[in-house]
């Protein structure tokens, strides 16, 4: 009886088992799936937007109500500013350089290579200057608040802060956020000057055009009026540098992954603002 049992369960394990099938998707399901996906990542970034907008407002009345220390703000200022000379300088200086190359044969074919300093020094002036500080900025500072301020998250000194009775934006992002801001400006103008000096030395002493008229034609085409414009929106740059890198570093996710992600998202948003910026 044994044996004629067990015959009996394996030839029901035989029988292949019959499944309903699903009735097939049409296209209007489909269509409601990928409106209602688009309708949340919609609903994220709106979400993400006004939330960093009140962080950004939280700073602002922060930095008003009680300015933090001076040496916070001295020390804050040094490891952004001072210590981002060097890579911002020799950054610049080639950045001119590849201008003058890369110009001098088209403006040769013309007889124009003399107004080869006309083209560098608008061109960072006006734009690179400033996009490059910014960028150099984002890459060097921005990533490492975030980094530093996600792993104070996920080791809970955020918190503890909090639990002191001390305000971690008015101590943690006031600080920082004025650095970015009063520094970027000297960032910007150490990259213009950079540039200029790069393109200059590369046209006179590599291409051996005229110096007297490379000189004069950069001197009566370039006017104050351009090199404020740049220094003005490196401000914003400044301002959207701190805002989000700290914003990053404040919603970090947990371990050390959520650190290097923070760090990430905040360069690479940090860049995509910048280039909106720079639009306007």
């Amino acid at each position: 009886m044994l044996r004629a049992a067990s015959n009996s369960r394996i030839a029901m394990s035989t029988i292949p088992r019959t499944t309903e099938p699903r009735p097939p998707r049409g296209y209007f399901h489909a269509l409601s799936e990928s409106v209602a996906d688009l309708g949340d990542v919609t609903l994220d970034a709106v979400d993400a937007l006004g939330d960093i907008t009140l962080f950004a407002w939280r700073t602002l009345v922060w930095m008003v109500a009680r300015l933090p220390r001076r040496d916070t703000i001295v020390m804050s200022m040094y490891q952004i500013g001072v210590r981002s000379l060097p890579v911002v300088a020799l950054t610049g200086t080639f950045i001119g350089m590849v201008l003058a190359v890369q110009a001098y044969h088209q403006f040769r074919g013309f007889g124009m290579e003399t107004r080869l300093g006309i083209m560098i020094n608008l061109s960072m002036f006006r734009e690179l200057g400033p996009v490059l500080a910014a960028t150099m900025l984002a890459g060097r500072v921005g990533s490492a608040i975030a980094a530093e301020l996600g792993t104070m998250r996920i080791t809970e000194q955020i918190d503890a802060l909090s639990s002191m009775g001390a305000n971690p934006v008015q101590y943690l992002v006031v600080p920082r956020f004025l650095s970015c801001l009063l520094m970027i400006p000297s960032l910007t103008i150490m990259a213009m000057f950079m540039g200029v000096v790069g393109g200059g030395f590369y046209c006179i002493y590599i291409l051996g055009v005229d110096a007297h008229y490379y000189i004069t034609n950069s001197q009566e085409s370039v006017h104050t009026w351009d090199l404020f414009y740049g220094v003005f929106k490196s401000f914003f740059f400044g301002a959207a540098i701190a805002i989000i890198s700290c914003y990053r570093g404040f919603h970090c996710a947990p371990g050390a992954e959520g650190v290097g992600r923070a760090a990430t998202s905040s360069f690479v948003q940090s860049f995509v603002v910048i280039l909106v910026l720079d639009l306007g």
